[in-house]
């Protein structure tokens, strides 16, 4: 049967450490400015509870026995490690240390704005790496980020979980976004687009993001009895431009992500009739990761490229 106490002093294993190092009861005694009764004291206790004696008489006073010898470096591994478990926290140096960062955000956020959190990234830290993952319905990101699998959210969802903590990254007003040289848009109607065309122009929409919730806009068309004519859902929110390109259908989106597939896929984007709520981005980040310094140092880069997409 074990013969360790319920509660191991740790002052008992710093004088076994001491003891094995200096081989001598005065010493011990005098580095722990206690008396030399109280160190022999606790020498008798080590004894006991290894059911050896540790040291012995040598040649030229006191030497480890074979047992004492074997614990010399796990009670330094002890007293190290419980060194750093008090220790205080030291600050994040980005330049010199490498972290492992996860983000998660649905597929519809801008590229621009990933594209300069992670040059921003790179630039500050470039020993540490970055993971984004996608939010997809599935994704259980309030568990994730509780358990530390994700660090940050990006999203702009309506009512995220009150018990996270949040911080505003910017607001992207809604526009509907079609081939420029579509039936439509060659019309170029003079009072710009009605909303009975809104509604009854062919859209391509992403299919269900979280389970029973279909996003801001038609969410906000229920509102006002609106329903707009949703001929093509897709998972995948960034093949939706690909499609407008190439067909009759039109997609509303933030002005951001449109102005990115506009200038690259030869689309126009309209000022939409209906007046939607501009999609409010934010971060989200749980309890556990809020005294961190490295989060801390993350949720401040994605701060400052979210303010300089907004310049």
């Amino acid at each position: 049967m074990s013969r360790l106490p319920e509660h191991l002093d740790l002052h008992l294993i710093r004088i076994l450490y001491l003891l094995l190092c200096e081989k001598n009861v005065s010493r011990v005694a005098l580095k722990l400015n206690q008396p030399q009764p109280s160190i022999s004291a606790s020498l008798r206790k080590l004894r006991e509870l290894t059911g050896d004696p540790l040291l012995v008489r040598g040649g030229r006073g006191m030497v480890p026995t074979q047992h004492g010898e074997s614990l010399l470096k796990p009670a330094k591994r002890i007293l190290d490690e419980t060194e750093s478990l008090f220790s205080p926290k030291t600050a994040f140096v980005p330049q010199e240390e490498a972290r492992t960062f996860h983000i998660a955000a649905p597929d519809y956020m801008n590229t621009q704005f990933f594209t300069e959190v992670i040059a921003r990234v790179r630039r500050e830290s470039p020993k540490s790496r970055l993971v984004i993952h996608a939010l997809g319905p599935d994704a259980d990101y309030v568990r994730l980020l509780s358990d530390g699998e994700l660090d940050l959210v990006v999203a702009n969802w309506d009512e995220p979980p009150h018990h996270l903590h949040i911080s505003k990254l910017f607001d992207d007003p809604i526009v509907c976004l079609m081939r420029a040289n579509s039936a439509y848009a060659r019309r170029t109607p003079k009072d710009g687009m009605t909303i009975e065309d809104y509604l009854t122009l062919p859209h391509a929409a992403p299919a269900l993001i979280l389970p029973g919730y279909h996003g801001n806009i038609d969410a906000f068309l229920e509102q006002q009895n609106m329903e707009r004519n949703i001929v093509v859902e897709s998972a995948h929110f960034r093949m939706l431009p690909y499609i407008v390109a190439q067909t009759d259908l039109v997609l509303t989106a933030g002005q951001q992500f449109a102005s990115f597939y506009e200038n690259t896929l030869g689309l126009k984007s309209y000022k939409v009739p209906v007046k939607f709520p501009p999609l409010r981005f934010y971060q989200l980040w749980h309890e556990r990761a809020h005294h961190a310094t490295e989060h801390k140092w993350l949720r401040a880069q994605v701060s400052t490229a979210a303010r300089l997409l907004t310049k």
